[in-house]
Order: C-alpha cells, then structure tokens, then sequence
C-alpha cells in the first residue's frame, strides 16, 4: 500500500519569519510522525530558510509551482533545479487555483 502524504500549502501567505515559526511548531508536534509523509509548501520566500529548519525532522519541504524548464529567459519561474538546490522534494503541479486565475491547462 502507498504511504500517505499529509501536505501543507501556504499559500500566498506568511511572511519568513511567520513561516520559521510555523515550521518550528510543527517540527516539535511531527518530529517523527511515522503515520504519514508530512509535507510543507511555504511561500517562495521561505523554502530556503524554513528548510534549513526542517532538515533534521521528518518533516519534508514542498514549493507551491514550478516551471518546466531547467534554466533561462522565464522571469519570475522557479526552475527544479533551483528546487532541488534548496532541498525541495515536492511540488505541487496543477493546483486549481493556477489554473482558474491564469488559466494554467495540462498542455
């Protein structure tokens, strides 16, 4: 059987200093939570330091979207090269709200 992921997304939300105290939090409460995957998907601005806050529980870091190429001329895209960099090991792609406010498809 699949194991569960739990996920968390902030959305646009959480300056980085909300998002360290919220990792902080749910680091003592899921430390080593064996249930499920537990997955955060902070803001952008976060991922960097909220994963240096996580990276010694079993908490994993998400981000929010990603761009499909590796490297070049997408101003404001994050590529999964630069996700990976700062130990991302999730994305969510798809989510509905990119699709109804930019009109993001499957293409």
């Amino acid at each position: 059987m699949r194991r569960p992921i739990l996920a968390g997304n902030w959305k646009m939300n959480k300056t980085v200093q909300d998002a360290l105290d919220i990792a902080i939090g749910l680091k003592r409460k899921f430390y080593t939570f064996g249930e499920a995957d537990i997955v955060i998907c902070p803001p952008f601005t976060a991922l960097s330091k909220v994963g240096d806050e996580i990276s010694d529980s079993s908490i994993m870091l998400g981000a929010q979207d990603v761009c499909w190429e590796e490297e070049g001329a997408f101003t404001g895209e994050v590529s999964p090269k630069m996700l990976k960099d700062v130990r991302v090991r999730y994305v969510i792609i798809g989510h509905s709200e990119r699709r109804v406010l930019f009109g993001e498809t499957d293409e």
